[in-house]
């Protein structure tokens, strides 16, 4: 198994402080970088609008929950689950547990009802190892289950968003997701690190059959 040299915690926190999307992210009052991730891909996109009702999952500490919510107006609704507790944000529903639990994927179904929904977020991570096989698999298998909720939930028509780490078993998924949805495109926000194997996958218009 291979492992992937990583910066020393003195030189991240270094790099961390410098970052300008770090920077931006506190001057603007967000609680993550990874606000711009999302930013990005839904301006170029034209992902988050009025109205829809949205799924962030790993979500915390929720910066795409705080930057997303506004968009969706008053008759729009965003349900967040995390299996760490996140501060509340205005008008977003938060669901603390483990996505990979059926206690609380029930939980979700529950709040959900019988509403469709028109996006699912996905920007969960598997608890990094340092061991590049073995993230590997823990990350595809959170994606899985996106994907598994996003086929039971969405609309039809409905769009998905959901973080991979490039590597083995990338390919595989990206041909679920087409075999699943209209149209698949992988982005690369300017706000992911460079060095970082996580790219964006965007699933569009999921089929019925």
């Amino acid at each position: 198994m291979s492992k992937k040299r990583r910066p020393s915690s003195a030189q991240w926190i270094a790099e961390h402080r410098a970052d300008i999307y770090v920077k931006e992210a506190h001057r603007l009052g967000f609680r993550s970088r990874a606000v711009f991730k999302l930013k990005e891909i839904s301006e170029r996109d034209h992902l988050v609008k009025p109205g829809q009702v949205v799924v962030d999952l790993g979500a915390a500490p929720g910066g795409w929950s705080q930057w997303a919510r506004p968009l969706l107006g008053i008759k729009g609704r965003l349900i967040a689950l995390d299996i760490l507790p996140m501060e509340e944000i205005p008008n977003v529903e938060i669901i603390v547990g483990d996505f990979r639990e059926e206690a609380v994927l029930k939980e979700l179904q529950g709040r959900i009802g019988d509403r469709a929904v028109d996006l699912v977020l996905s920007d969960m991570a598997p608890n990094v190892s340092g061991i590049d096989s073995a993230d590997q698999v823990g990350q595809l298998y959170l994606c899985e289950l996106a994907l598994d909720f996003a086929k039971a939930h969405l609309k039809t028509g409905g769009h998905m968003l959901v973080k991979v780490f490039q590597g083995e078993g990338f390919e595989d998924f990206i041909k679920s997701l087409r075999a699943e949805f209209e149209s698949v495109a992988i982005r690369k926000p300017k706000a992911s690190r460079p060095r970082s194997r996580e790219v964006y996958l965007l699933a569009r218009s999921l089929r019925r059959v």
